[in-house]
Protein backbone atom coordinates (compact mmCIF):
# COMPACT_ATOMS: atom_id res chain seq x y z
CA UNK A 1 0.00 0.00 0.00
CA UNK A 2 1.19 3.05 -0.99
CA UNK A 3 -0.21 6.79 1.25
CA UNK A 4 -0.49 9.28 -1.23
CA UNK A 5 -0.61 13.20 -0.15
CA UNK A 6 -2.13 15.55 -2.94
CA UNK A 7 -2.12 19.59 -2.71
CA UNK A 8 -5.07 20.84 -5.35
CA UNK A 9 -6.63 24.51 -5.13
CA UNK A 10 -9.87 21.99 -4.98
CA UNK A 11 -11.41 18.63 -4.70
CA UNK A 12 -13.88 18.33 -7.67
CA UNK A 13 -14.11 21.85 -8.81
CA UNK A 14 -12.20 23.17 -12.29
CA UNK A 15 -10.39 20.90 -14.32
CA UNK A 16 -7.41 20.29 -12.53
CA UNK A 17 -9.23 19.88 -9.29
CA UNK A 18 -11.73 17.07 -10.83
CA UNK A 19 -8.70 15.74 -12.42
CA UNK A 20 -7.17 15.18 -8.94
CA UNK A 21 -9.75 14.21 -6.96
CA UNK A 22 -10.44 11.57 -9.55
CA UNK A 23 -6.89 10.36 -9.33
CA UNK A 24 -7.77 10.69 -5.13
CA UNK A 25 -10.77 8.48 -5.41
CA UNK A 26 -9.26 5.84 -7.97
CA UNK A 27 -6.01 5.44 -5.84
CA UNK A 28 -8.40 4.40 -2.49
CA UNK A 29 -10.16 2.06 -4.94
CA UNK A 30 -7.12 0.19 -5.64
CA UNK A 31 -6.48 -0.13 -1.63
CA UNK A 32 -3.63 2.46 -1.33
CA UNK A 33 -4.09 5.39 1.36
CA UNK A 34 -4.96 9.28 -0.23
CA UNK A 35 -5.71 12.12 1.18
CA UNK A 36 -6.27 16.13 0.05
CA UNK A 37 -5.28 19.35 1.08
CA UNK A 38 -6.88 22.06 -0.96
CA UNK A 39 -7.43 26.19 -1.06
CA UNK A 40 -11.12 25.23 -1.56
CA UNK A 41 -13.46 21.99 0.09
CA UNK A 42 -16.36 21.32 -2.20
CA UNK A 43 -17.12 17.81 -1.14
CA UNK A 44 -18.41 15.94 2.02
CA UNK A 45 -15.11 14.01 1.68
CA UNK A 46 -13.40 12.96 5.30
CA UNK A 47 -10.16 12.44 3.85
CA UNK A 48 -9.90 16.72 2.34
CA UNK A 49 -9.15 19.43 4.07
CA UNK A 50 -8.41 22.96 3.72
CA UNK A 51 -4.47 23.86 4.12
CA UNK A 52 -5.20 26.36 6.76
CA UNK A 53 -8.16 24.45 8.98
CA UNK A 54 -10.43 27.04 8.27
CA UNK A 55 -11.22 29.99 11.35
CA UNK A 56 -8.44 32.69 11.55
CA UNK A 57 -6.42 30.78 10.11
CA UNK A 58 -8.06 30.84 6.72
CA UNK A 59 -8.26 34.83 7.73
CA UNK A 60 -4.66 34.96 8.54
CA UNK A 61 -4.01 33.15 5.08
CA UNK A 62 -6.03 35.66 3.27
CA UNK A 63 -4.15 38.91 4.71
CA UNK A 64 -1.43 37.44 4.21
CA UNK A 65 -2.46 37.06 0.31
CA UNK A 66 -3.80 40.82 0.24
CA UNK A 67 -0.26 42.11 1.86
CA UNK A 68 1.33 40.82 -0.92
CA UNK A 69 -0.49 41.24 -3.36
CA UNK A 70 0.18 44.70 -4.71
CA UNK A 71 3.98 44.08 -4.03
CA UNK A 72 3.44 41.26 -6.98
CA UNK A 73 5.20 39.06 -4.34
CA UNK A 74 3.15 36.72 -5.76
CA UNK A 75 2.54 33.32 -3.13
CA UNK A 76 5.37 33.73 -1.10
CA UNK A 77 4.35 33.15 2.30
CA UNK A 78 1.15 31.65 4.19
CA UNK A 79 0.81 31.41 7.90
CA UNK A 80 -0.73 28.11 6.97
CA UNK A 81 3.12 26.75 5.92
CA UNK A 82 3.56 25.69 9.67
CA UNK A 83 0.14 23.76 9.59
CA UNK A 84 0.63 21.64 6.67
CA UNK A 85 4.67 20.70 7.48
CA UNK A 86 3.15 19.48 11.12
CA UNK A 87 0.05 17.69 9.54
CA UNK A 88 -0.37 14.06 10.48
CA UNK A 89 -1.30 13.63 6.96
CA UNK A 90 2.26 14.60 5.71
CA UNK A 91 4.09 12.71 7.76
CA UNK A 92 2.42 9.42 6.55
CA UNK A 93 2.96 10.41 2.80
CA UNK A 94 5.36 8.03 0.80
CA UNK A 95 4.80 10.39 -2.10
CA UNK A 96 3.32 14.00 -2.17
CA UNK A 97 1.14 15.10 -5.78
CA UNK A 98 0.83 18.97 -6.18
CA UNK A 99 -1.46 19.55 -9.21
CA UNK A 100 -2.67 23.98 -9.77
CA UNK A 101 -0.81 25.59 -7.09
CA UNK A 102 -1.36 29.19 -7.60
CA UNK A 103 -4.49 30.46 -6.64
CA UNK A 104 -3.61 31.84 -3.05
CA UNK A 105 -3.57 29.67 -0.98
CA UNK A 106 -0.13 27.45 -0.96
CA UNK A 107 3.49 28.74 -1.76
CA UNK A 108 6.23 26.77 -3.90
CA UNK A 109 8.96 28.04 -1.35
CA UNK A 110 7.62 24.99 0.92
CA UNK A 111 8.71 22.34 -1.80
CA UNK A 112 11.70 22.50 -0.23
CA UNK A 113 10.74 21.41 3.25
CA UNK A 114 7.74 18.69 1.84
CA UNK A 115 10.57 17.17 -0.26
CA UNK A 116 12.16 16.23 2.92
CA UNK A 117 9.27 14.25 3.90
CA UNK A 118 9.08 12.75 0.46
CA UNK A 119 9.39 12.69 -3.21
CA UNK A 120 6.86 15.35 -4.86
CA UNK A 121 4.99 14.51 -8.38
CA UNK A 122 3.94 17.50 -9.64
CA UNK A 123 1.23 17.13 -12.37
CA UNK A 124 1.01 20.32 -14.70
CA UNK A 125 -2.06 21.72 -14.71
CA UNK A 126 -0.61 24.64 -17.21
CA UNK A 127 2.50 26.80 -17.68
CA UNK A 128 2.30 28.38 -14.20
CA UNK A 129 5.04 26.37 -12.64
CA UNK A 130 7.48 27.55 -15.11
CA UNK A 131 6.58 31.10 -16.05
CA UNK A 132 7.42 34.26 -13.64
CA UNK A 133 3.55 35.06 -13.01
CA UNK A 134 1.36 33.67 -15.77
CA UNK A 135 -0.77 30.15 -16.67
CA UNK A 136 -0.05 30.82 -20.24
CA UNK A 137 2.29 32.40 -21.99
CA UNK A 138 0.30 32.76 -25.36
CA UNK A 139 2.94 33.75 -28.11
CA UNK A 140 5.28 35.39 -24.69
CA UNK A 141 8.37 33.09 -24.76
CA UNK A 142 10.56 35.19 -21.77
CA UNK A 143 9.57 31.83 -19.53
CA UNK A 144 12.53 30.44 -21.52
CA UNK A 145 15.08 32.35 -20.16
CA UNK A 146 13.81 34.05 -17.14
CA UNK A 147 10.72 36.04 -17.41
CA UNK A 148 11.27 40.33 -16.62
CA UNK A 149 10.03 43.00 -18.73
CA UNK A 150 6.49 41.15 -18.70
CA UNK A 151 4.16 42.33 -21.76
CA UNK A 152 0.93 41.37 -19.95
CA UNK A 153 0.55 41.66 -16.53
CA UNK A 154 -3.17 41.21 -16.13
CA UNK A 155 -2.93 37.82 -17.72
CA UNK A 156 -4.32 34.94 -15.05
CA UNK A 157 -3.36 35.22 -11.89
CA UNK A 158 -2.32 38.97 -12.50
CA UNK A 159 0.15 40.97 -10.45
CA UNK A 160 0.59 44.42 -9.61
CA UNK A 161 4.28 45.33 -10.67
CA UNK A 162 6.51 43.45 -12.72
CA UNK A 163 8.56 41.28 -10.54
CA UNK A 164 8.43 38.29 -12.81
CA UNK A 165 12.54 38.00 -13.18
CA UNK A 166 12.46 38.09 -9.27
CA UNK A 167 9.61 35.54 -9.32
CA UNK A 168 11.40 33.22 -11.92
CA UNK A 169 14.78 32.88 -10.14
CA UNK A 170 12.80 32.12 -6.57
CA UNK A 171 11.04 29.19 -8.38
CA UNK A 172 14.33 28.65 -9.53
CA UNK A 173 15.95 28.14 -6.15
CA UNK A 174 13.10 26.27 -4.47
CA UNK A 175 13.01 24.09 -6.99
CA UNK A 176 16.77 23.67 -6.78
CA UNK A 177 16.03 22.11 -3.36
CA UNK A 178 13.62 19.67 -4.00
CA UNK A 179 13.01 16.66 -5.08
CA UNK A 180 10.58 16.76 -8.24
CA UNK A 181 9.07 14.63 -10.74
CA UNK A 182 7.11 16.00 -13.61
CA UNK A 183 3.70 15.02 -15.13
CA UNK A 184 2.30 16.26 -17.92
CA UNK A 185 -1.53 15.15 -19.39
CA UNK A 186 -0.63 16.51 -22.85
CA UNK A 187 1.79 16.49 -25.14
CA UNK A 188 1.70 20.41 -25.10
CA UNK A 189 3.01 20.23 -21.08
CA UNK A 190 5.50 17.56 -21.68
CA UNK A 191 6.89 19.97 -24.87
CA UNK A 192 6.97 23.02 -22.12
CA UNK A 193 8.28 21.08 -19.01
CA UNK A 194 11.44 19.64 -20.93
CA UNK A 195 12.29 22.93 -22.39
CA UNK A 196 11.87 24.86 -18.92
CA UNK A 197 15.17 25.74 -17.52
CA UNK A 198 13.07 25.46 -14.18
CA UNK A 199 12.83 21.84 -14.52
CA UNK A 200 16.22 20.88 -16.77
CA UNK A 201 17.34 17.24 -15.09
CA UNK A 202 13.93 16.70 -14.17
CA UNK A 203 11.92 13.34 -15.26
CA UNK A 204 9.19 14.30 -17.10
CA UNK A 205 6.47 11.20 -17.68
CA UNK A 206 3.27 11.91 -19.87
CA UNK A 207 0.01 10.15 -18.35
CA UNK A 208 -3.38 11.67 -19.55
CA UNK A 209 -6.10 11.96 -17.76
CA UNK A 210 -8.69 9.36 -16.88
CA UNK A 211 -12.44 9.01 -16.45
CA UNK A 212 -14.62 6.63 -14.95
CA UNK A 213 -16.04 5.16 -17.85
CA UNK A 214 -18.89 3.70 -16.29
CA UNK A 215 -20.28 7.30 -15.80
CA UNK A 216 -19.20 8.96 -18.74
CA UNK A 217 -20.71 6.55 -21.52
CA UNK A 218 -22.96 7.40 -24.58
CA UNK A 219 -26.94 7.58 -22.98
CA UNK A 220 -29.92 8.02 -25.52
CA UNK A 221 -30.57 11.96 -26.15
CA UNK A 222 -34.21 11.81 -25.27
CA UNK A 223 -33.45 10.39 -22.21
CA UNK A 224 -30.70 12.84 -21.11
CA UNK A 225 -33.08 16.08 -22.28
CA UNK A 226 -35.89 14.37 -19.70
CA UNK A 227 -33.63 14.22 -16.91
CA UNK A 228 -32.78 17.80 -17.73
CA UNK A 229 -36.04 19.31 -18.66
CA UNK A 230 -34.87 20.20 -22.32
CA UNK A 231 -36.66 19.96 -25.59
CA UNK A 232 -35.54 17.59 -27.42
CA UNK A 233 -35.83 18.67 -30.99
CA UNK A 234 -33.67 21.62 -31.04
CA UNK A 235 -29.94 20.79 -32.38
CA UNK A 236 -27.57 21.23 -29.55
CA UNK A 237 -24.59 22.96 -28.97
CA UNK A 238 -22.40 22.78 -25.53
CA UNK A 239 -20.37 24.81 -24.15
CA UNK A 240 -18.74 24.33 -20.95
CA UNK A 241 -16.07 25.94 -18.66
CA UNK A 242 -15.27 26.35 -15.04
CA UNK A 243 -16.06 29.96 -15.84
CA UNK A 244 -18.82 29.97 -19.02
CA UNK A 245 -19.11 33.81 -19.59
CA UNK A 246 -16.41 36.58 -20.94
CA UNK A 247 -13.60 34.07 -20.66
CA UNK A 248 -10.69 34.87 -23.67
CA UNK A 249 -8.38 31.98 -22.82
CA UNK A 250 -11.89 29.72 -23.24
CA UNK A 251 -12.45 31.55 -26.59
CA UNK A 252 -15.88 32.89 -25.62
CA UNK A 253 -15.41 36.07 -27.60
CA UNK A 254 -14.92 33.39 -30.91
CA UNK A 255 -17.93 31.28 -29.88
CA UNK A 256 -19.50 34.39 -29.94
CA UNK A 257 -18.86 34.95 -32.71
CA UNK A 258 -19.03 31.93 -34.52
CA UNK A 259 -23.08 31.44 -33.44
CA UNK A 260 -24.03 35.25 -35.35
CA UNK A 261 -23.07 32.92 -38.62
CA UNK A 262 -25.37 30.04 -37.43
CA UNK A 263 -28.98 29.59 -37.94
CA UNK A 264 -31.15 30.99 -34.99
CA UNK A 265 -32.72 27.34 -34.95
CA UNK A 266 -30.09 25.68 -33.21
CA UNK A 267 -29.73 25.66 -29.58
CA UNK A 268 -26.93 26.91 -27.00
CA UNK A 269 -26.90 25.00 -24.25
CA UNK A 270 -23.94 26.77 -21.74
CA UNK A 271 -22.92 25.64 -17.87
CA UNK A 272 -20.49 26.67 -15.61
CA UNK A 273 -20.22 30.16 -13.54
CA UNK A 274 -21.50 33.16 -15.33
CA UNK A 275 -24.17 31.79 -17.64
CA UNK A 276 -25.63 34.76 -17.84
CA UNK A 277 -23.61 36.30 -20.08
CA UNK A 278 -24.61 34.61 -22.95
CA UNK A 279 -28.27 35.72 -22.66
CA UNK A 280 -29.14 37.89 -25.54
CA UNK A 281 -25.88 38.29 -26.95
CA UNK A 282 -26.67 35.09 -29.48
CA UNK A 283 -29.49 34.53 -31.98
CA UNK A 284 -30.01 31.58 -30.73
CA UNK A 285 -32.09 30.16 -28.08
CA UNK A 286 -29.94 29.63 -24.82
CA UNK A 287 -30.21 27.58 -21.97
CA UNK A 288 -28.25 27.62 -19.31
CA UNK A 289 -27.07 25.38 -16.26
CA UNK A 290 -24.88 26.79 -13.32
CA UNK A 291 -21.79 24.71 -12.36
CA UNK A 292 -21.58 20.90 -12.42
CA UNK A 293 -20.18 18.66 -9.97
CA UNK A 294 -21.50 15.15 -10.19
CA UNK A 295 -20.40 13.54 -12.96
CA UNK A 296 -23.59 12.11 -13.61
CA UNK A 297 -25.53 14.82 -13.91
CA UNK A 298 -22.22 16.06 -16.23
CA UNK A 299 -22.64 12.90 -18.49
CA UNK A 300 -26.01 13.43 -18.85
CA UNK A 301 -25.69 17.37 -20.01
CA UNK A 302 -23.03 15.80 -23.01
CA UNK A 303 -25.76 12.89 -24.26
CA UNK A 304 -28.33 16.24 -24.25
CA UNK A 305 -26.29 17.94 -26.85
CA UNK A 306 -25.34 17.11 -30.61
CA UNK A 307 -21.83 18.97 -30.90
CA UNK A 308 -19.73 19.91 -27.99
CA UNK A 309 -17.85 23.33 -28.79
CA UNK A 310 -14.09 23.70 -27.13
CA UNK A 311 -12.72 27.17 -28.62
CA UNK A 312 -10.53 27.97 -26.44
CA UNK A 313 -7.28 29.58 -27.45
CA UNK A 314 -4.76 27.43 -25.77
CA UNK A 315 -5.25 24.08 -23.73
CA UNK A 316 -3.76 21.60 -21.88
CA UNK A 317 -5.76 18.45 -21.88
CA UNK A 318 -9.58 19.74 -21.64
CA UNK A 319 -11.59 17.38 -19.53
CA UNK A 320 -14.32 19.16 -21.89
CA UNK A 321 -12.95 16.78 -25.04
CA UNK A 322 -12.36 13.40 -23.49
CA UNK A 323 -15.84 13.57 -21.22
CA UNK A 324 -17.79 14.55 -24.47
CA UNK A 325 -15.96 11.67 -26.37
CA UNK A 326 -16.48 9.00 -23.36
CA UNK A 327 -20.04 10.16 -23.73
CA UNK A 328 -20.11 9.47 -27.20
CA UNK A 329 -20.81 13.47 -28.87
CA UNK A 330 -18.03 14.90 -31.50
CA UNK A 331 -16.00 17.35 -30.05
CA UNK A 332 -15.27 20.57 -32.73
CA UNK A 333 -12.40 23.19 -31.71
CA UNK A 334 -9.37 24.97 -32.18
CA UNK A 335 -6.52 23.26 -32.64
CA UNK A 336 -4.90 24.47 -29.79
CA UNK A 337 -2.01 23.46 -26.65
CA UNK A 338 -3.01 19.72 -26.31
CA UNK A 339 -6.72 19.36 -28.10
CA UNK A 340 -4.97 17.23 -30.84
CA UNK A 341 -4.19 14.51 -28.14
CA UNK A 342 -7.38 13.73 -27.43
CA UNK A 343 -9.28 15.14 -30.67
CA UNK A 344 -8.34 13.33 -33.99
CA UNK A 345 -9.55 15.87 -36.76
CA UNK A 346 -12.23 14.12 -38.80
CA UNK A 347 -12.18 10.81 -36.60
CA UNK A 348 -13.67 12.18 -33.48
CA UNK A 349 -14.42 15.42 -33.93
CA UNK A 350 -13.29 18.41 -36.11
CA UNK A 351 -10.12 20.73 -35.49
CA UNK A 352 -9.68 24.15 -36.96
CA UNK A 353 -7.33 26.50 -37.42
CA UNK A 354 -6.81 29.12 -33.63
CA UNK A 355 -8.47 32.09 -34.17
CA UNK A 356 -10.67 30.87 -37.74
CA UNK A 357 -13.90 31.95 -36.52
CA UNK A 358 -15.57 31.29 -40.25
CA UNK A 359 -14.29 27.56 -39.70
CA UNK A 360 -15.63 26.66 -36.38
CA UNK A 361 -18.69 27.67 -37.35
CA UNK A 362 -18.75 25.71 -40.79
CA UNK A 363 -17.29 22.89 -38.69
CA UNK A 364 -19.94 22.80 -36.21
CA UNK A 365 -22.74 23.51 -39.39
CA UNK A 366 -21.57 20.65 -41.24
CA UNK A 367 -21.94 18.46 -37.51
CA UNK A 368 -24.88 19.29 -36.75
CA UNK A 369 -26.41 18.76 -40.65
CA UNK A 370 -24.82 15.52 -41.16
CA UNK A 371 -26.34 12.89 -38.76
CA UNK A 372 -24.32 10.06 -40.43
CA UNK A 373 -21.01 11.99 -39.51
CA UNK A 374 -22.14 12.95 -36.04
CA UNK A 375 -23.24 8.67 -35.44
CA UNK A 376 -19.47 7.96 -36.97
CA UNK A 377 -17.48 10.60 -34.64
CA UNK A 378 -19.13 9.71 -31.38
CA UNK A 379 -18.46 6.29 -31.81
CA UNK A 380 -14.48 6.73 -32.75
CA UNK A 381 -14.74 9.07 -29.57
CA UNK A 382 -16.17 6.48 -27.23
CA UNK A 383 -13.48 3.28 -28.63
CA UNK A 384 -10.82 5.83 -28.33
CA UNK A 385 -11.66 7.20 -24.78
CA UNK A 386 -11.73 3.17 -23.73
CA UNK A 387 -8.55 2.90 -25.22
CA UNK A 388 -6.43 5.90 -23.44
CA UNK A 389 -8.57 7.37 -21.14
CA UNK A 390 -9.80 5.05 -18.75
CA UNK A 391 -9.14 6.14 -15.09
CA UNK A 392 -7.99 2.63 -14.04
CA UNK A 393 -5.43 2.85 -16.76
CA UNK A 394 -4.49 6.20 -15.52
CA UNK A 395 -4.15 5.44 -12.03
CA UNK A 396 -2.23 2.19 -12.51
CA UNK A 397 0.36 4.38 -14.02
CA UNK A 398 0.83 6.82 -11.32
CA UNK A 399 1.31 4.03 -9.21
CA UNK A 400 4.00 2.56 -11.05
CA UNK A 401 5.81 5.84 -10.99
CA UNK A 402 4.90 6.16 -7.52
CA UNK A 403 6.86 2.96 -6.71
CA UNK A 404 10.00 3.80 -8.76
CA UNK A 405 10.51 6.95 -6.39
CA UNK A 406 9.93 5.21 -2.89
Amino acid sequence: MISVLHFSTADNDGGSGRSAYRIHQGLRRLGHRSAMLVGTKVTEDPDVETVHGGGWRRTADRIAEEASRPLGLQYQWYPSQRRILRHPWLQRADVIQLYNTHGGWFSHRLLPALSRRAPIVWRLSDMWAVTGHCAYSGACERWRTGCGACPDLDSYPPLARDTTAWLWRAKQRAYASARLTIVAPSSWTERIARESPLFAGRAVYRIPNGLDLSVFRPIERGVACEVLGLDPRPKTILFLAQVAGNNPRKGTQYLEAALQRLSPEFRLLVAGRDVAWWKGRVPQTVATLGPLRDDRLLAAVYAASDVVVIPSSVENMPNTAIEAMACGRPVVGFDAGGMRDAVRHNETGLLVRTGDVDGLAASVELVLGDEGLRARLGAAGRARAEAEFDAAVEVRRFVELYASLR
